[in-house]
């Protein structure tokens, strides 16, 4: 996380690949990665294009009606973009096994989602989480929780998964020989615009259930391709002598990478697997709106719990694609000079057969443009609906609604891919987002368990922990003497310490200056309640078996 290699360093020259068979078919790869990109495309129309898109719930929500396998699918998607892909590989490459913590820990967040937060959710009837608050506490604390959030994902989010985007594809098809531009900075800018152009237009105007079924079709292509690469890399490994035989010959040629438990030396230690790894996991999986707005169009209650522990369960295998990989390259290719978030754009170039080389690249755009269209269509769901509506035209019909978003929207977009390339230079790709992240997930993840767990807890309260909160973070992190913080402890514990002393403000506060008239959480009656009946012994089996792979790698 700290220091940082120059923007030419970490673009500029090529890295070094095997001489593989077929190396000299680059237009076989582009022609495979186009027919992909457009069969998903093109069933994804086909599927959605009786949707009605002109209004809010239907452009927003989907009209409330996902099952549990597009939920599922959805999520999954949302979460594995190139920063997954890309910078959880890379930082596997450092630090092995330990990193898994970001998957592993992230099935305890979906359980806690589909048992505590998601029945709460779908009671409130609420398309968004700023629109919880202004349930719970008042429309200011609405207002600067919308804020917050559409500074983040202008400033943080949007532009990542565009910029990773474009580093790992400049691996995977080799664009310099592909495209013959060989600046690198001309390359950079030119793969982000056009990623982002594409993104665009998925979200700005399919509205959340065309996102949502691309992020299905894809997500499948994703599974599969993923393991492929294990396949193959395996093979690499042990010279084509078989999956088995690297397996053994990985573990035991890097036995210090096969360690779940992350020393103070690495980006994960293990103790903070229960500080602010765990905090900023559940922020993602349980207040996150990229995340959840997929949860709030569920059909009902059963639905979306369903699609929540399913998930959970394709999260437990997720080391296996994007954790294993970074090892795998790093037995290949450490002593060849790639860089860690180089590492598995260079292993999908080398070991994959040409054609699919480009299936997978397809993939991996799947992915980024899933990733960068729901936090797209997530953003203008926060500003025509928390700003536009409820501030700036508060008597809008529901087309200037979704009008409006959809030129906010362009302006985001075009924010985005003006900042993505300017992030060239990161060490760890991936370690800079959580950093980056805590600054607002920390805040926004304590004022909703106290407003749900409380219900006197006034709204000046929760004002004063989301602004006091991030400057907080943002404090330690960059401004002296604050910035020492922490390196007195891991930065992690220093998130957990801020969200324990935000938690105990906010509930003294309320003990001195209590509201007038406690909290009663109504029911917007939006979608049917009745739990499914298998969530809880579900649940349980996700905790031992996340339980059971920190044991067995130990």
């Amino acid at each position: 996380m700290s220091g940082s290699a120059s923007a030419a360093e970490l673009v500029s020259e090529p890295t070094p690949h095997f001489d593989r068979k077929e190396d000299n078919m680059p237009l076989l790869t582009f022609a495979s990665f186009l027919f992909f990109t457009g069969l998903v495309a093109f069933i994804t129309w086909r599927i959605t294009r009786k949707d009605d898109h002109s209004s809010s719930n239907g452009f927003f929500l989907a009209g409330r009606s996902l099952t549990f396998p597009l939920i599922a699918g959805s999520l999954l998607m949302t979460n594995l973009s190139t920063e997954q892909m890309v910078g959880l590989n890379g930082s596997a490459f450092t630090d092995g096994l330990s990193v898994m913590a970001w998957e592993v820990v992230a099935v305890i967040a979906l359980v806690a989602l589909g048992l505590f937060f998601l029945p709460r959710f779908l009671k409130s009837g609420i398309t968004t989480v700023p629109q919880l608050l202004e349930i719970r506490f008042d429309r200011g604390t609405q207002l600067i929780c919308n804020i917050i959030f559409l500074i983040a994902y202008a400033v943080i989010l949007l532009p990542i998964i565009l910029y990773s985007g474009a580093v790992g594809l400049q691996g995977m098809l080799d664009l310099h020989s592909l495209t013959g531009i060989q600046s690198d900075t001309t390359l950079l800018w030119l793969t982000v615009w056009i990623v982002g152009i594409i993104g665009s237009i998925y979200a700005l105007f399919g509205g959340l259930r065309t996102v949502a079924v691309s992020d299905t079709l894809n997500g499948i292509g994703l599974l599969v391709g993923g393991f492929v690469i294990v396949y193959f890399g395996l093979q690499a490994v042990s010279d084509d002598g078989g999956i088995m035989a690297g397996w053994e010959l990985l573990k035991q040629s890097n036995p210090d990478k096969f360690n779940s438990m992350g020393t103070a030396e690495q980006q994960v230690p293990f103790l903070t697997l229960f500080t602010g790894v765990f905090l900023i996991n559940l922020f993602y999986w349980t207040t996150n709106q990229q995340i959840i707005q997929r949860t709030f169009a569920a059909k009902n209650l059963a639905e979306g719990q369903k699609g929540v522990l399913l998930t959970g369960l394709f999260k437990l295998l997720g080391p296996l694609y994007l954790v294993l990989p970074g090892i795998i390259a790093y037995h290949l290719y450490a002593d060849q000079g790639v860089r860690a978030d180089e590492a598995y754009g260079h292993l999908v170039f080398n070991v994959l057969p040409a054609p699919l080389t480009g299936f997978f690249a397809a993939v991996m755009v799947g992915a980024i443009l899933s990733s960068f269209n729901s936090a797209l269509n997530s953003t203008t769901t926060l500003f025509s609906l928390g700003l536009y509506k409820a501030v700036l035209k508060k008597d809008a019909s529901d087309e200037q609604v979704v009008k409006a978003s959809k030129v906010f929207g362009w302006i985001m977009a075009i924010a985005a891919m003006t900042i993505a390339p300017l992030l060239a230079g990161q060490e760890s790709l991936f370690s800079y987002l959580q950093k980056m992240n805590a600054i607002y997930f920390i805040p926004i993840l304590a004022v909703v368990i106290v407003g749900l767990l409380t219900r006197r807890v006034p709204a000046m309260a929760a004002k004063i922990a989301l602004v006091g909160g991030c400057l907080f973070i943002f404090a330690g992190y960059f401004i002296p003497p604050f910035n020492k913080l922490p390196t007195i402890m891991h930065e992690f514990h220093f998130v957990a310490l801020v969200f324990v002393l935000l938690v105990a403000m906010m509930l003294w506060i309320g003990k001195i200056r209590p509201r007038a008239e406690a909290w009663v959480h109504e029911d917007a009656g939006a979608v049917d309640l009745t739990p499914w009946k298998g969530a809880i012994p579900a649940g349980i089996v996700l905790v031992v078996l996340v339980i059971a792979m920190y044991i067995s790698f130990a």
